[in-house]
């Protein structure tokens, strides 16, 4: 372990799934396929709602900047996690560690108040449909999609703030794939009290305000649409917002599993359960910004509509 003079750890070590050399491997080819498939995905569809003007609307400004927040959030970690597969144990710096951090957290808290402000969108969209053009014109869905990215870094200079002030003495092993707060929270030699409270603050105002938010939209959306009288109406409803609402579980379902609960170093376990804490990592940081470009092209008959029209396959058809 690399020491400075006055004891103070200056790397960190990142395990992952070192036991398993084999999995490693398999891991290695999935995560870069699916890294690969995310570029693309979310490159192609940040690229449809720029050329088409059709899409030029609150929505798809929401989801052109959810599909840029995945590609920002899923390069600020990939690339380490796959490093890591390619060695025993990942040597990190402190300051490459605390960096990798800020982003990845940032990245995250900014998806959480994105997604709360998409499911408003959607509320005003179905509840208030006459008055919606008037409501969220450009000049309010700028700036709402501007805060969502300021709230988030906001967040992750305090909470990255505060763990860079910790000392960090003995263990400087990370049983992750990347540099995850509450592994390295539990490394710190030092009360994390400071560090629990603000974390827990930051859950409350990132995790449960925004769903928070949604929950109370889609009751109202649901009750809208249960008044519409005829079928094809109420499908219509349903499937301007069944995307976001599907991406919304995806997010929430396992995000929910990684900073619900923040632990202190001294009841946090290791072994099997930083394995399956790591797993689910992986989970959220590749899968779900992977799913995102797919849930929305597949189910959204304008987006498929923009894809063809800017490859030129409408003009092939015909021909």
């Amino acid at each position: 372990m690399e020491m400075t003079n006055d004891s103070m750890l200056t790397e960190f070590l990142l395990v992952g799934l070192s036991d398993h050399p084999k999995l490693q491997t398999v891991l290695f080819v999935l995560v870069l396929c699916m890294y690969l498939m995310i570029l693309l995905g979310n490159g192609v569809l940040i690229a449809v709602v720029i050329h088409d003007i059709r899409l030029h609307t609150p929505m798809y400004f929401f989801l052109c900047n959810l599909s840029f927040l995945d590609i920002c959030y899923t390069s600020s970690s990939v690339p380490l996690i796959l490093s890591s597969f390619l060695t025993v144990r990942k040597r990190v710096s402190f300051s490459e560690c605390m960096i990798q951090m800020f982003f990845s957290f940032a990245m995250g808290a900014t998806e959480c108040v994105l997604l709360g402000t998409m499911a408003l969108d959607r509320f005003m969209a179905i509840c208030y449909p006459l008055r919606y053009p008037v409501i969220m014109s450009k000049d309010t869905y700028v700036p709402m999609a501007a805060g969502c990215w300021v709230a988030g870094l906001v967040d992750s200079v305090v909470q990255t703030s505060l763990a860079v002030q910790l000392p960090f003495c003995t263990n400087n092993v990370i049983h992750h794939f990347v540099c995850e707060i509450l592994g390295i929270l539990e490394l710190a030699c030092a009360d994390i009290s400071i560090n629990v409270i603000s974390l827990t603050g930051s859950n409350l105002l990132f995790l449960a305000v925004p769903l928070l938010v949604i929950a109370v939209s889609y009751m109202f959306i649901i009750a809208t649409i249960l008044r519409i009288p005829s079928a094809e109406g109420k499908r219509k409803a349903f499937s301007t917002c069944s995307a976001h609402l599907t991406v919304v579980i995806i997010f929430y379902g396992t995000i929910f599993s990684m900073y619900a609960k923040p632990k202190s170093k001294d009841t946090a376990g290791a072994g099997h359960q930083s394995v399956m804490e790591a797993l689910i990592s992986l989970f959220y940081g590749v899968m779900t910004p992977m799913l995102n470009p797919l849930i929305y092209s597949l189910r959204n008959k304008d987006v498929k509509a923009a894809v063809q029209n800017m490859l030129g396959r409408k003009t092939l058809s015909k021909m």
